[in-house]
């Protein structure tokens, strides 16, 4: 997918720390197979909104195959 965006199931937000620079990495399932494969992607904590919690449901926007922000459905 070179631009678009993708709904998904949260399944879990760590946090990461790179040289100082917080970063999130985002666990998610396909809404259509909650319980299958859990994918993940490291996005900025800007491009996240705040109190999401396992279980919401989410979309997530891609540039070039590359998760660049995460939204509430």
């Amino acid at each position: 997918m070179l631009k678009g965006s993708r709904e998904a199931i949260l399944r879990r937000v760590q946090p990461v720390s790179i040289h100082g620079q917080l970063s999130l990495d985002i666990y998610f399932s396909d809404p259509e197979d909650p319980e299958g494969q859990v994918q993940v992607a490291r996005v900025g904590s800007e491009a996240v909104p705040r109190h999401l919690e396992p279980g919401d449901p989410i979309l997530l926007e891609y540039l070039v195959g590359v998760v660049t922000a995460v939204k509430r459905r």
